[in-house]
């Protein structure tokens, strides 16, 4: 469904020109979930900008469904491809109720039936209609994200990029959450990408994952190889140590890999 050849992404020209993602590689199966782990910097959220669109300049190979992208994207692939950002308080317009929210990405790609759609939408996230006109500061945390994955879904699209969902949410909501998305996976047949730093979330969301560091993948493994802890690069390592709680020992042992 995705396939992603030799990805390399820039910020800034000249000198001052960051080379933020170099030459990835990786492709997800329609209906599959990939994880991309590491650490903050290391160009997680950033390979997913390239694949949406939002961090034009790039070059290397994208394909959706074996059809090339290029840096301009229509609207027939803003509705097949969407994305859940990380901040459910940043990503959605404060001065819109919900009702506006959803219904302006069903405007722009001009669908019938806009208010069954809402309804559709907020049912499908265990939102009940009483959420359907109030702001965004009227709600909690999950609520919020909660919108922001209808949102996404309201355009019935087929890949859904997930830039860390849940890391500003609770630790109560992360799993209702976790398991909303799951959820809609399995019921619309769904492609995930999921950027984590938790690899918790990805262990339980994904079925395949590539470590980065540096705006390099270090590692492509799969999450047996993960469950049983048999990584074989020594970032990755370190990462499922970092992963179990600190420990002022075994963080003072740790390496910077370049």
């Amino acid at each position: 469904m995705l396939d992603v050849r030799q990805l390399h992404v820039y910020f800034g020209r000249g000198a001052a020109r960051n080379h933020a993602v170099r030459g990835i590689s990786f492709s997800v199966s329609r209906g599959g979930c990939f994880g991309l782990v590491g650490e903050s910097g290391s160009g997680k959220s950033t390979v997913l900008k390239a694949i949406c669109g939002l961090a034009p300049n790039w070059h290397g190979s994208l394909h959706l469904a074996q059809t090339a992208l290029t840096q301009k994207r229509g609207l027939d692939f803003c509705r097949r491809v969407q994305m859940v950002f990380q901040d459910p308080y940043g990503s959605l317009h404060p001065r819109h109720t919900i009702d506006q929210i959803l219904a302006e990405p069903l405007r722009i790609h001009r669908f019938d039936d806009i208010k069954t759609r809402i309804i559709r939408a907020l049912e499908e996230v265990g939102l009940d209609l009483t959420f359907r006109f109030r702001y965004p500061h009227q709600l909690s945390g999950g609520q919020r994200q909660r919108v922001a994955v209808a949102r996404a879904l309201v355009t019935n699209p087929e890949v859904v990029l997930l830039d860390e969902p849940t890391s500003a949410l609770d630790v109560s909501v992360q799993a209702e959450v976790l398991n909303l998305l799951a959820r809609l996976r399995r019921e619309r047949n769904l492609t995930y990408v999921l950027v984590s730093h938790d690899l918790s979330v990805v262990a339980h969301m994904c079925d395949r994952l590539a470590v980065m560091q540096h705006g390099r993948i270090v590692e492509s493994l799969d999450i047996d190889k993960l469950h049983n802890q048999r990584p074989s690069h020594p970032y990755t390592r370190q990462l499922l140590l970092a992963s179990r709680g600190y420990d002022r020992k075994t963080i003072d042992a740790f390496k910077d890999f370049d």
